[in-house]
């Protein structure tokens, strides 16, 4: 066990991008996770509770027993992840939307989405395997704002998406998620087949991509 006098600031700053990445989790995970005493975590934890950024949600046990009670982001604590991006496209989409319709949305999307594509192409063009692929594809996410992570799934791999910096602007037109299962296409190639499993408009946590080998 490390010690309990961290700066309570960065503690409950890590607690909040604990259950952002990981999802709701319970005190004692928590404190694992942490590297502190159960009641360090406790009080940081009730701290939270108090400002509304975490709230308690009842998770049936498996099997006989009680239900254990686990900690999740408020809608006041998802705010305070990074989303400048998104009211700045937002208000572009509704600019464009006015002045040039629906189809002019459709056109700047085609167009980012070609954008988008011919950078990721080029930077896993030189890479030898799916594997390779995906970890480059990551690496542009987490740059962007996405809070991604590549993860292992039997034969394929995973791309989560913690965070999505333009959520607001996604929920407002759609076509932007369809758009970037498109451009992580485009680059992986044919090699391998990208499908999305989670989808945080779809009222998921976060969006997740599957890459299956072919």
């Amino acid at each position: 066990m490390t010690s309990t006098s961290a700066d309570p600031n960065c503690t409950t700053d890590r607690i909040l991008f604990l259950l952002k990445t990981r999802g709701p989790l319970k005190t004692a995970d928590l404190a694992q996770l942490l590297g502190i005493t159960f009641e360090a975590t406790r009080q940081q934890v009730q701290k939270l509770q108090a400002s509304e950024l975490i709230s308690g949600i009842s998770v049936p046990a498996k099997g006989a027993g009680r239900p254990s009670q686990k900690w999740a982001l408020t809608a006041a604590a998802q705010r305070r992840f990074p989303d400048s991006h998104s009211v700045l496209t937002l208000q572009l989409i509704e600019s464009v939307e006015q002045v040039f319709g629906s189809d002019g949305v459709d056109r700047l999307i085609s167009r980012m989405e070609d954008s988008n594509s011919r950078e990721y192409q080029q930077a896993c063009g030189d890479a030898e395997t799916l594997e390779d692929k995906v970890r480059i594809l990551v690496q542009l996410r987490e740059r962007a704002g996405y809070m991604a992570e590549m993860q292992a799934d039997g034969q394929a791999w995973l791309i989560v998406e913690n965070h999505c910096p333009i959520c607001i602007a996604a929920t407002r037109c759609q076509g932007f998620c369809r758009s970037e299962l498109q451009v992580f296409q485009a680059a992986i190639g044919e090699q391998a087949t990208v499908e999305r499993c989670e989808h945080l408009i779809s009222g998921d946590r976060r969006c997740v991509y599957r890459i299956s080998p072919k």
